[in-house]
């Protein structure tokens, strides 16, 4: 039996249509694989809403955290985030250096143990950010405010020389 040239382009419209068919009911298949299920245990009752308890405290009612005398870099986090929060607001949000070394030392942090960028440079221009850092027992806590970038901190490990900073800090003499 010889195939003529319809008869074989039929077979190939056939072969292109079942595989079109089976890509098509494949893709379908992995969409619905990506719509979220709704939980098989939710009834179609509005759900029920649980009281807090009226003494549990809520993040503005809770107490400002503290300094732990000798704490380590981890435990005094939270006040020297709260300490430096609190210069940049009774700053205006223009801080500089001196604002936020005075805040910690008013905290109850030793000033020997702090470190401090030049908040202005070389060529006499007020910096586009200002480092500050304080020696904990175990590590340095260390904030950078910027016009930028804004307020962030880390957790460091000191540097072989015992500092918080590479180079020259400024006097702390103020």
């Amino acid at each position: 039996m010889t195939r003529t040239a319809a008869d074989s382009n039929g077979t190939r419209r056939h072969r292109a249509t079942v595989v079109a068919a089976v890509a098509t009911a494949a893709l379908a298949l992995v969409l619905t694989g990506c719509v979220a299920e709704s939980d098989p245990g939710q009834t179609s009752a509005a759900p029920t809403v649980s009281e807090t308890p009226a003494s549990t405290p809520t993040p503005s009612d809770a107490p400002p955290p503290t300094l732990v005398p000798n704490g380590t870099a981890a435990e005094n986090k939270p006040f020297f985030d709260y300490l430096n929060n609190q210069a940049i607001t009774a700053a205006g949000g223009q801080p500089d250096g001196p604002a936020f070394i005075n805040s910690l030392r008013a905290g109850g942090f030793v000033v020997e143990a702090m470190e401090l960028t030049p908040d202005i440079t070389t060529v006499g221009v007020k910096a586009d950010s200002v480092q500050f850092s304080v020696h904990a027992a175990d590590a340095c806590l260390i904030g950078q405010w910027g016009t930028v970038g804004g307020y962030t901190s880390i957790i460091a490990a000191p540097l072989a020389t015992g500092k918080c900073f590479v180079g020259q800090t400024r006097p702390i003499d103020f």
